[in-house]
């Protein structure tokens, strides 16, 4: 065990018993009481009130209700720790001692104030599984194979070094370096299927460069015009910034997204209810799937 975690652990362990005898530090970190003694030294000198007494009821204590705040970390400091580490043990659906670890140091109770579910509304989902294996693989720097459904709905085979989740736009997403295309790419989670890790590992770190905007999609920004009855639905999918009324108490919107099949099926999901002010190539994309889906009723 390294030094600074055991010192760490040594203030952790008198949080929680008060007093210790070098003795059983010592068995406990297999290491020399000549060692605990140092350690003891060290923490004094970094203003850790901690001391040990000789005798028959001797040891190890620190100062009656000493916190680790008072030494180092503000109470916003804590804070933030304290729900950082619960937002990242939500994401790894793992449980982090640290977090146990650090409230007692700090002497406060977290708050249960984030939950993340992958599952859809109304039925269980695959999503959380595949999110947990594609961290794991990230992790452990091993290639996943899987299939993919892109926005225009081809299947394809890709073996990929995964190499970050993103998070953009309600979605997840996996930016990786695809070994057929040899070149950086985004897969959206959700379209991810029969997903493998293989026994394979790679070096590749994300360049810092890359942004994930600038990967394999085209930005447009897109204005539309949309009815009242749908009022809903702009204010729970577009930031106020983006949205103005006009007279009528229709809404303008004003966004940017990914110019794909999925923007032309986001738009047609509003049916009646919009209309595209521009830019005309994507006006006349929405008018010619109109045309072709009536003809599915003649």
């Amino acid at each position: 065990m390294q030094v600074n975690n055991r010192l760490f652990e040594i203030v952790y362990i008198l949080m929680q018993k008060k007093k210790i005898t070098a003795k059983e530090l010592a068995d406990r970190f297999e290491v020399s009481t000549r060692t605990i003694y140092r350690d003891i030294e060290t923490l004094s000198g970094a203003n850790i009130p901690i001391y040990a007494s000789k005798g028959k009821d001797g040891g190890i204590c620190l100062l009656e209700e000493y916190v680790l705040n008072k030494t180092i970390l503000s109470e916003e400091e804590q804070n933030q720790i304290l729900f950082a580490l619960q937002g990242m043990k939500r994401v790894s659906g793992e449980d982090q001692d640290v977090l146990e670890k650090l409230s007692i140091l700090f002497n406060k109770r977290v708050y249960d104030w984030i939950k993340i579910d992958f599952s859809d509304w109304g039925k269980d989902s695959t999503q959380e599984d595949r999110f947990n294996m594609i961290k794991t693989a990230i992790l452990n720097k091993k290639l996943i194979e899987f299939t993919y459904y892109n926005s225009d709905g081809n299947k394809s085979t890709r073996i990929v070094e995964p190499l970050q989740i993103w998070f953009k736009d309600k979605s997840w997403y996996l930016i990786s370096y695809c070994k057929l295309k040899e070149d950086y790419r985004i897969f959206k989670i959700a379209r991810i299927k029969e997903i493998m890790i293989l026994q394979q590992h790679f070096q590749r770190e994300l360049p810092k460069e890359h942004k994930g905007e600038k990967y394999n999609f085209k930005i447009i920004q897109l204005e539309l015009e949309i009815s009242k009855e749908m009022a809903y639905r702009v204010y729970d999918e577009f930031e106020n910034e983006a949205i103005s009324k006009k007279e009528n108490g229709n809404f303008i919107v004003t966004v940017e997204y990914p110019e794909n099949e999925w923007v032309y099926g986001y738009i047609l999901s509003f049916g009646e209810h919009i209309k595209v002010i521009s830019p005309n190539r994507v006006k006349s994309i929405i008018k010619d799937k109109l045309k072709k889906t009536l003809k599915n009723y003649l």
